[in-house]
């Protein structure tokens, strides 16, 4: 089976470097890939958002089965296009990818459906926006309506916090045609959770749990960012809150999705909260998270390449995962800066020399590129996703952070307490 991955970042990577080793598949690109990723599969240059590209190079390489990373060309409609042209691919229709492309739309079909969220309201007024954070006071949370690469929530602490978020929204065009609409929800108290599942429109296939770590500093400090760093599996994640999550939330989507006549493929990703009453939904994502998908391939078992492709088919009723038991840490290496201005093209030494010796750390490259002189250089703010396995999260997290300090990247910088919540269990 000759397969497509689509995008650039350290999720791509990972599903690369577990897809390769699937007896199934006879060859491997990706579109556009990294210099990490180079390592995996061959790289072509098609941006992951041109469509047209895409089914260009579908149609000449004979592909027989794409995998979309990232959700912008999934809400764009890539999987639409690729099943006019007669190609399988894992992901969602555009109009199942509604579930993330716009929050608005998923907060209504929660109500309209009994799935447990945040009180909220929509808004597309900016002085209505204003009055009603004005009468509802803080802690309160202010989300652009669309896509905004992982930046466009704040929670914010403080009135005047969330009446910044709206005018910069709003009136500042921080997050362009995505913050038009404002999405303006309750604060939940609790421990947030990811979790992941496979769906083949009826069928869902529990995958994994996971916790991420979104603030750029130690202490959850600083900026919101794309992720920088997480662990799997989250003690959070007991098997009373699974079955919950299933029943009260997973099975009542895939329900929804088919009433709304959008049935929902592919993985579908719930950012949850757990409080006091159980587990409530913050949003959902129509693809693999990142850095989570980077922990989850160190942990699974099976064979990946079939799963997906049984999701695509609709077939997921007779599939069952195999997972390893040890835990799995990822480190994010990202751009001093970051999630701010900073610099490209900085040099990176030591990568491959940094985990010889250990077959139970990886690399995944995010944001990287080789020139002609073979130099691996950063180009993006995310870069690295230092990703080990280990009895314990303490275990894995001692060995992702001993890779992390053999790398000679001085222009980096990485949280130092990813998996802290964990750690913390373990100690007690």
């Amino acid at each position: 089976m000759r397969i497509l991955v689509i995008g650039s970042g350290g999720r791509e990577h990972a599903l690369c470097w577990t897809l390769a080793a699937s007896p199934l598949c006879d060859a491997l690109f990706c579109a556009p890939g990294n210099a990490g990723i180079a390592q995996d599969a061959t790289c072509v240059p098609i941006q992951a958002m041109d469509i047209d590209g895409i089914l260009d190079f579908v149609a000449k390489e004979a592909v027989d089965f794409v995998v979309v990373g990232p959700e912008d060309p999934l809400v764009a409609g890539v999987v639409d296009r690729l099943s006019e042209a007669g190609v399988k691919a894992f992901g969602p229709s555009a109009a199942a990818a509604r579930l993330e492309g716009s929050k608005g739309y998923m907060k209504d079909v929660c109500r309209r459906y009994g799935i447990p969220t945040a009180e909220y309201r929509r808004f597309t007024d900016r002085d209505e926006a204003r009055a009603y954070v004005q009468e509802q006071g803080a802690p309160i949370v202010v989300k652009t309506d669309g896509l905004a690469a992982g930046k466009g929530v704040t929670v914010a602490q403080t009135v005047e916090e969330a009446l910044q978020a709206i005018d910069d929204a709003m009136t500042g065009g921080k997050f362009g045609a995505a913050g038009e609409e404002l999405v303006i929800e309750e604060f939940m108290e609790g421990e947030e959770l990811s979790y992941f599942a496979l769906c083949d429109g009826k069928t869902v296939l529990p995958f994994a749990s996971a916790q991420d770590h979104k603030a750029a500093y130690d202490g959850d400090e600083g900026p919101n960012t794309g992720g920088m760093g997480a662990y799997s599996p989250a003690p959070v994640c007991t098997p009373e809150i699974e079955e919950r999550i299933l029943k009260e939330i997973l099975e009542p989507t895939m329900k929804a999705m088919e009433a709304e006549g959008a049935p929902y493929k592919g993985v579908l990703f719930l950012g949850l909260m757990i409080t006091k009453d159980g587990p409530r939904l913050i949003e959902f994502n129509v693809r693999f998270g990142d850095p989570e998908c980077q922990v989850l391939m160190m942990r699974l078992m099976s064979d990946l390449a079939p799963a997906l492709i049984a999701s695509a088919d609709g077939v997921l009723s007779a599939f069952d995962l195999r997972w390893y038991d040890e835990a799995a840490v990822s480190v994010v290496m990202a751009s001093q800066g970051y999630p701010g201005s900073y610099e490209k093209g900085t040099v990176i030494k030591g990568v491959e020399q940094a985990t010889e010796g250990d077959e139970d750390v990886l690399v995944f490259h995010a944001g990287t590129a080789k020139g002609d002189d073979g130099v691996l250089r950063a180009t993006g703010g995310r870069v690295l996703n230092v990703t080990a396995r280990g009895q314990s999260v303490s275990e894995a997290r001692t060995r992702a952070y001993s890779v992390v300090d053999r790398i000679d990247w001085p222009n980096g910088f990485c949280r130092r307490d990813i998996g802290w919540r964990a750690v913390e269990r373990e100690r007690e």
